[in-house]
Parts: C-alpha cells; sequence; structure tokens
C-alpha cells in the first residue's frame, strides 16, 4: 500500500523515470497508474524534479486530453506520481502494429492532443516533447497526451542545462536542435513531425545511432514531405514543419483546420529560406535525450557581467562543427520518457553515418555571432553563475571576485537593444534585471577574445 491509500496490481510499463504500475485509490475506488520515481535518502535527483514538474503543470491543465495527475507522495526513500490510468496504447505501438494510419484517422488522432497542446499555451505551457509514445489512445479513439516531465511553464526557469536539447531527436524542431530555447512553435514542429510519423509509419529523420548527424539534418536540410500520400493533410505538414518558427501555424490554428476537415481553405505558410535537399526518413522513433547540441549557422553562447537571459530563447551551444569535423566525443545522458516504444529501438539504414555535407571548420569573427554571445550571456550568468564564469578569461576571471555573488543576486535579465563591432572586438547592450528587489537597467560593453562560438570575455564596463 503506497500512503496508506494506493495499492498496486501489477507493472504496466517502465521508462527511464521508473516502472509505472497498475494501482488502485482504495479511499475513492478507482484505478490509477503509479510512476514510481527512485531516490536517494535524503536526496533529490533529476527524475524527481521531473516528476515535480509534471505534477505541478498538469495539476493547472484540465483537460480530456491530458493525462490527469492526481497526487505526488513519499513512501520508502521513493516518490509515486499517481496518475490517471489510460487504457490503450501509444501511438507508437499503434503505428508499429498496423502500419501508416489513413489520413482521416491520423487527423482524428492529432487533432485531439492539438487541442490539449493548444489549452497548455494558452495557460503559458510548452510540452517540449511531443512524440508519438506520448500520445495515449483508447480503443474507442479517445487521446490523452501525456509526459509533462520536460514541459516547461513561461514563468519557470529553464530546466535544461545550457548547451543542451532537451527532447526526442526524430521529433524536435530546428530552433531546438540548433540549442535554443523551445517555444510553443516548437511543440508545433513536433506536432507535425509526429503527424508524418502516424502517416508514413516511420519518424520524419532516421536518427539511428548518429544522433549529432541527425541533429544537423533537422537544423540544415529542408524538412521531408510526403506528398501525395498526406492527402488533405499536407498544408498542415507545410504549416508545421516549416523551418522558420515564425512560419508555422499556432496550436489553435491547427486545430482549426483540422476540425475544418477535407474542404478546409488555408494556405500554408512558405518558409523563409531554403536549404540541402532533405534526407529521406526512416527510422523508428528515438528516445527522450539530452544532448550537447549541433551548431547551427549562428548559435554561440557568451557571457557579460552585465546583461539577462534572453526571455524567448535558449541559451545558444558552445559546440562547434570543428568538434564534429574532428570527431571529438559528445556524452549523451538519456532520459527516457513514458512508453515502451522508447526502449530497445534499432537504428534504421543509414545509422551512424555522418551528415551528407557539412559547413567550413574555419574559425570566424561576425557581427552576428558576437551578438548572439552577447545576447545569451546574461541569461547563462544569472542562471548559472558557474558557467558564466567560465566564459570569462583566466585574467578577467582572477579581476572578478565577487562575480559569483553578483550574478547569483540576478534575476529575469532582459535584452533589450545588443549591437557588435568586429573591428574593435567589442559587444554593447542595454538590459533590464531584478537584484535583490530592485528593477535596474545598464548598458555594458564586453571586450571578446576568439570566434564565433568559441567567444570568451577579456573585459566588461558600464557605460
Amino acid at each position: 500500500m503506497i500512503a496508506g491509500r494506493y495499492s498496486l496490481d501489477r507493472e504496466i510499463g517502465r521508462g527511464g523515470m521508473g516502472a509505472v504500475w497498475l494501482g488502485r485509490d482504495e479511499v475513492l475506488g478507482r484505478p490509477v497508474a503509479l510512476k514510481r520515481i527512485g531516490m536517494a535518502p535524503g536526496g533529490s535527483s533529476p527524475d524527481l524534479l521531473r516528476a515535480e514538474r509534471e505534477a505541478r503543470l498538469a495539476a493547472r491543465l484540465n483537460h480530456p486530453h491530458v493525462v490527469a495527475v492526481f497526487d505526488l507522495v513519499d513512501e520508502d526513500q521513493a516518490q509515486w506520481l499517481v496518475m490517471e490510468y489510460v487504457e490503450g496504447s501509444t501511438l507508437a505501438e499503434l503505428v508499429r502494429s498496423r502500419g501508416a494510419l489513413p489520413v482521416d484517422q491520423a487527423a482524428q488522432i492529432v487533432v485531439q492532443a492539438a487541442d490539449a497542446l493548444a489549452a497548455a499555451h494558452e495557460a503559458g505551457i510548452v510540452h517540449r516533447d511531443v512524440k508519438p509514445s506520448n500520445m495515449l489512445v483508447t480503443p474507442e479513439g479517445q487521446v490523452k497526451l501525456s509526459d509533462f516531465g520536460i514541459a516547461r511553464a513561461e514563468a519557470d526557469a529553464s530546466f535544461t542545462q545550457t548547451g543542451l536539447v532537451t527532447g526526442s531527436p526524430a521529433y524536435i524542431s530546428p530552433e531546438v536542435a540548433s540549442g535554443r530555447q523551445a517555444s510553443d512553435r516548437s511543440d508545433v514542429w513536433s506536432l507535425g513531425a509526429t503527424l508524418f510519423h502516424a502517416l508514413a509509419g516511420r519518424p520524419p529523420y532516421d536518427i539511428g545511432d548518429n544522433v549529432i548527424g541527425g541533429l544537423y539534418r533537422i537544423v540544415h536540410e529542408d524538412p521531408p514531405r510526403l506528398g501525395a500520400a498526406a492527402g488533405w493533410l499536407a498544408p498542415l505538414l507545410e504549416a508545421s514543419m516549416t523551418l522558420d518558427p515564425r512560419d508555422r501555424w499556432s496550436m489553435r490554428q491547427v486545430v482549426e483546420f483540422l476540425r475544418a476537415g477535407p474542404g478546409a481553405a488555408v494556405a500554408a505558410p512558405r518558409p523563409t529560406r531554403r536549404r540541402r535537399a532533405a534526407a529521406p526518413p526512416v527510422a523508428p522513433e528515438s528516445s527522450t535525450q539530452v544532448m550537447a547540441a549541433p551548431p547551427s549557422s549562428a548559435v554561440p553562447t557568451g557571457g557579460s557581467r552585465a546583461a539577462r537571459r534572453p526571455p524567448s530563447r535558449l541559451l545558444p551551444v558552445l559546440v562547434t562543427l570543428a568538434v564534429l569535423v574532428l570527431g571529438s566525443v559528445i556524452a549523451l545522458a538519456v532520459v527516457f520518457g513514458n512508453g515502451d516504444d522508447d526502449q530497445g529501438r534499432t537504428p534504421g539504414p543509414g545509422a551512424g553515418s555522418s551528415p551528407s555535407s557539412s559547413p567550413s571548420s574555419t574559425p570566424t569573427v561576425t557581427a552576428a555571432g558576437m551578438e548572439d554571445f552577447g545576447r545569451s550571456y546574461p541569461g547563462i550568468a544569472s542562471s548559472d553563475p558557474e558557467a558564466g564564469f567560465d566564459l570569462l578569461t583566466a585574467d578577467y576571471q582572477q579581476a572578478s571576485p565577487d562575480y559569483q555573488e553578483f550574478w547569483g543576486s540576478v534575476s529575469e535579465p532582459e535584452v533589450e537593444d545588443i549591437r557588435a563591432d568586429p573591428a574593435s572586438m567589442t559587444v554593447t547592450y542595454t538590459y533590464r534585471y531584478e537584484r535583490n528587489g530592485d528593477g535596474i537597467e545598464e548598458t555594458v560593453e564586453l571586450t571578446l577574445v576568439g570566434t564565433d562560438g568559441r567567444y570568451k570575455i577579456s573585459s566588461a564596463r558600464s557605460l
């Protein structure tokens, strides 16, 4: 008996955070699903934080297509997340057993998940791990969206570490794959990738064991298309899986299109830029992973004493293409989501191969790269002062004994204006932030050394 209330029947699933059991709420007399999250005595873990986040955010959503979270309880050095029990299978399992779904059936499933996501977005919540294994489908065809463990409320500090990407590689959007922060439009891409999987019987990208190569293709190549196989859903795939998030529909527009049915006369947005030829999609669904992100055309990170975290961007990544070209080892910490389709995956054809093309690894200094560094630095320094301190040169570190104290008291940085001068290697920005209860506006000039993706701060001054 868990917490004197929940009895356990049998194990019904297993994921990275622990086993999931079918149980019964003996007080209310109803079946429940219980996810066991292990925890060391007196300690905590990322899994526990994910469970608490899932409970808190799911509790904010009262929606017929979201798996309800009822309770989070302690029992014998472990915590149990008590959830609504949904009898059925995941969309991933459904596609695995039946193959590609008919267009109308795929639309009926996806519209329910889209409606749940639209409600989450309107509540200020981004799911960040939309994929087939997180959509539960009952025998009657009702869909329940699950696993808000890595979801993020707009007002929360990011749960993802600087320079890491969280999500399932085959379904994450180009901006997230390149290290920027997930937004509601990132969920739209992932929903489109999920729809692709349902219609094609396979994910849109072949990730296999070559995660970095797969992420490179997502960032640098045109999204794959299904052509006539997508039927009347082709405009939705065009409008959701488009490279620039500004060109994607909102989740509410997705819902309206799906509800309108085959007669919907809606023009899909056009991508703002073209990339290299798209990689053919093949491969089973990949697991949720936390990984170092591959570089995009301009995603360096940086730091300065007086700048802040941009509220709508994820901190860019310090991995350079030179690292990829030289074949440096990149550690991947796998965080499995719910659903047994996330385990035991087999690499598809082409797994382990390098990207078909790669940009030059010649170091460059550009105004855009310097501005990206300056724009992201305050957020890095305020959320993780140690990471920010690492962005200073050794000499400037010695000259900054109060660095941790200052940045540890800074919150909510917002960069409002930024400009870079590659000739003088300076980047100047104005930002607002909160410190010890006071709202402060400051203009700062950073002097940098290094090149795009590898900048460090040699000095900083207030103007």
